[in-house]
């Protein structure tokens, strides 16, 4: 058994490529996960994301490269049994049992990870009571919907209580409320100690839920840093201003002062959008002109501005 406990590198992937015939899906990828984090990979489609979490998880094996789990190297000629036990991996195309009950199904998987009685009925309560499934423990998979299928595809993904945990695109189609839902399991699974690493194409979910980013393209890792050092490396904030008076005549006057950007008017919302570069100091430069020029300001705040854009001013440039 790995004890994460020792380490604090969670993943760890030294000059990591993948090839198939002449397509090279990944190329020379240095990964670090620390232990603890939410660690999320974004980038478009064939960016080599699902073939990265693949090799990860010991599925793939890479053309070239090494794997390392809590400072353990991943063999691919080997079981690799009691390393594998520490780790929990959802893909996006995980099948479901349908002629099975959610009780059967979980009960099945967790035999497979050789737990046994009392512990193995515990272990399936409180799965059941974390993904939300308690009511439906008796219930036919073919009969829940897909938010809730998610979450018991989830549920037997921690099952045998990993350390680690690789979801590839888990919230994709799904509901607002079954995405929120998904996240507050994430966020009791992270306060708990395990290290995730998630990818999906939305940004707000990871924004809200990561502490480190991970951006691919071309089979790159062109970017992996904590989310906190990428807002700070790139510092525009999102100035949200309303008023009473007419916003045409309002935004007239934004191109005059230090930090404004571009800006966006939102009628229906009586609602300026600025994208917005400057200090403290120019923000209430500008309020106060403002007010002295005499509009009406009800409202004039600023917030981080959102992954989506950030992830757009970052060079998404293949590496020479």
């Amino acid at each position: 058994m790995v004890d994460c406990q020792m380490n604090d590198l969670a993943i760890e992937t030294r000059g990591l490529s993948k090839q198939y015939d002449r397509q090279l899906a990944v190329c020379e990828v240095d990964l670090q996960i620390q232990t603890g984090e939410v660690y999320g990979l974004i980038g478009p489609n064939g960016a080599g994301k699902t073939t990265l979490i693949q090799m990860l998880a010991g599925i793939e094996e890479p053309t070239v490269g090494e794997i390392y789990w809590f400072d353990e190297p991943v063999r691919f000629d080997q079981a690799h049994f009691p390393l594998k036990r520490r780790l929990g991996y959802l893909p996006d195309d995980f099948p479901l049992y349908d002629d099975l009950t959610v009780w059967d199904y979980l009960d099945y998987f967790a035999r497979l990870y050789y737990l046994r009685q009392p512990h193995l009925r515990r272990r399936l309560e409180e799965v059941l009571e974390l993904v939300q499934l308690e009511s439906k423990r008796n219930s036919l998979i073919s009969t829940l919907s897909r938010g809730m299928r998610q979450r018991l595809s989830l549920a037997r993904t921690i099952i045998h209580e990993p350390i680690l945990l690789l979801l590839d695109e888990p919230v994709s189609g799904l509901d607002p409320l079954s995405r929120q839902q998904f996240r507050e399991i994430i966020k009791v699974l992270q306060e708990a100690g395990m290290t995730i690493l998630i990818s999906s194409h939305i940004l707000s979910d990871l924004a809200e839920l990561c502490t480190s980013i991970g951006i691919m393209e071309l089979g790159y890792l062109v970017e992996s840093a904590p989310l906190a050092d990428l807002y700070q490396r790139y510092p525009q904030q999102e100035l949200i201003i309303s008023g009473l008076d007419d916003l045409d005549t309002l935004a007239q006057q934004l191109p005059h002062f230090k930090g404004v950007d571009t800006y966006e008017i939102l009628t229906e919302k009586k609602q300026i959008n600025i994208q917005f570069y400057g200090s403290g100091e120019d923000k209430v430069n500008l309020l106060r002109s403002l007010i002295n020029a005499g509009f009406s300001i009800t409202e004039f705040y600023t917030q981080k501005q959102h992954l989506e854009k950030l992830f757009l001013q970052l060079d998404h440039k293949q590496p020479s």
